[in-house]
Parts: structure tokens; sequence; C-alpha cells
């Protein structure tokens, strides 16, 4: 009797625990969620979506979450659904240029496999929101390929971020990331595939140590994503350049771009530039902002908050 008293608590306390991550973790966005998707963002295995209802009724009783018609909020503010609304819709119209912008990205000598990243490949586009994109390159040739993107960027799109944010690189030789924590497994786990399926399936397995944070979030169908193609001008640039020529460029792409950035960003210590703007030969990252530290000093924040409403005598 004991045991079984004490398994139930244990496991009223993972779901309270999970349910507590999820609300405070997406709070930082000013987004509101469903019993669905607390549940998929969720960790409680054993726990069905009646125990969740039950135990979110409780707190909205006591008043400490909120319910905004079908979605859950540690905040009053009824604003956030109708903002979620609006960034739902703008993604349904968004996604279907996103998806042939990743497959023309796609075309591109040493792309193997593009990923919609960001808020988008979470269903939400606000009115300021970029398109971003994860790339996934052949070795050797990451900083090659991204420096034809950047250049297509600048030239033929006059450097517009709108709807062509091409921030991170890796190659399928360096395909974990290293950088293992919520935000870092939320992107992971989000990432939408628009071209190369096989890279999704690599990728997926090379950080199956995000579904630690993420077990019960469903991976993403590649019914309808194209596979690796080799289009005849992709084909004849990978083979000009797949010697000495792509070898030179590629050390010489990735030192003028460091050197660039070095010189951009002068203002940042070494750590953070690290992080931030991470340039291996393997990998390129460039989120300048150092959003994701904003987002986890947030979210120990909501975290923080909730837990003092919820066990006041904790404090």
């Amino acid at each position: 009797m004991q045991t079984t008293s004490s398994h139930t608590a244990s496991l009223t306390e993972q779901l309270e625990q999970s349910l507590l991550r999820s609300l405070a973790y997406f709070a930082v966005f000013q987004y509101p969620l469903s019993i669905g998707e607390l549940c998929q963002f969720g960790t409680h295995s054993q726990a069905g979506q009646s125990s969740v209802q039950a135990l979110l009724d409780s707190w909205v009783a006591h008043g400490i979450i909120f319910r905004n018609g079908p979605w859950y909020q540690i905040k009053n503010e009824p604003n956030w659904a109708v903002q979620r609304v609006a960034a739902n819709q703008r993604a349904d119209q968004i996604l279907p240029l996103a998806m042939r912008i990743g497959r023309f990205i796609g075309r591109f000598p040493f792309v193997r496999s593009v990923f919609v990243s960001g808020s988008l490949s979470k269903h939400v586009m606000s009115e300021n929101s970029d398109v971003d994109f994860f790339i996934v390159t052949r070795p050797g040739r990451l900083w090659l390929a991204r420096t034809m993107l950047i250049l297509f960027k600048k030239v033929c799109l006059l450097n517009s971020h709108r709807y062509f944010c091409v921030n991170y690189f890796v190659d399928t030789e360096n395909m974990e990331i290293a950088e293992k924590n919520l935000f870092t497994a939320t992107e992971v786990v989000t990432l939408l595939p628009v071209y190369g399926r096989e890279g999704y399936h690599a990728f997926a397995a090379a950080n199956v140590w995000a579904r630690a944070y993420y077990p019960m979030f469903p991976s993403r169908s590649v019914d309808a994503v194209p596979a690796q193609k080799q289009g005849l001008l992709k084909k004849m640039l990978e083979w000009v350049l797949g010697g000495a020529l792509g070898h030179w460029l590629d050390n010489k792409s990735m030192d003028v771009t460091l050197s660039y950035w070095k010189r951009k960003f002068q203002h940042m210590d070494q750590e953070t530039f690290a992080l931030a703007l991470k340039s291996e030969k393997g990998i390129s990252k460039h989120h300048p902002l150092h959003f994701q530290q904003k987002v986890l000093d947030q979210y120990q924040q909501n975290l923080h908050y909730l837990t003092a409403l919820l066990h006041p005598e904790q404090n």
C-alpha cells in the first residue's frame, strides 16, 4: 500500500513538473497551449489526458494559471490567444512558400537536406518573423555552400531576410548539436523537413538526446519530402568544385566570413561569440542576438514564478 501511494505521488509530481515546464517555456513567447500540445511537449508518458485535464482545472480554479478558450497560459492576458490565432493563420499562408524555397535551396551545390526551423517550424509566424532554414551539407563544402546561398540572397533577393534566412548549417558528419538544453531540444524535435528525407532520419538519430526532453513529441512525416536530387547543373558544379579548387574556396569562405564576424561583433566576449556565432569546419551558426540564452533565462524566471504560486511553502 505504501509503495502504491509513493508511486502515485511520484507520477503526480512528474506530471506537475512536465506541465509547469511546458507552460513556463512557451510563455516566453506569449504562446498559450492546448491540452493536446501540453501532452505532446510533455514528459508524462504514464499520464492520460484526463489526468492532465484534472490537474489543469485545479490550477485554473486556484488562480495559478488561466484558461483562454481551449488554451492554457500563466498570465491572465486575453491578447495571447488573439496573437496566437493570427500567428497560426500566417503560418498556414507562409508554409507552402517556405516549402518551395526550401526545395529551391536543395538545388544548390553540396546541399543535402533542408529543414524549416525557428517559429514557423512550430506553426507560428508573427508579423516580424523570418522564415528560418537549417541546412545540412556535404562534408568539406559547408562554407562554400553557405557562401553561395548568401551571395544569392544579397544579389538576387537584395539581402532580404524575410523568406530566406539561412542561419544554421551543419555537414553530414557534424549533425549532433553540441549544446544540449531545453531550447536546443525544442528546436531539434520541431524541425520541419522540406528537402532530403534521408537527412532528416540521420539528423534525428544523431540527436536522439533531445527525446529525453520530449519523449512524447511525434516525429515529422517525410512522406511528401523529396529525396536528395542531383540535377545536371548541381552535379556539374559539384564535380568542378569537388577537388582542390573547391577545397580552397571552402577554406577561403570560412576565413573571410569569420574575419568579418569578428570585426562586426567585436563587442562580444569570446565565450558568447563561440556560442552565438559558432564557426567550425563542419558547423556554422549565425545567431548574433544570442536568443537561446535570453529564452532560457526568461524560462527559468517563469518556472520560478509558477513554482512559487503552486508551492508557496517552499519559498
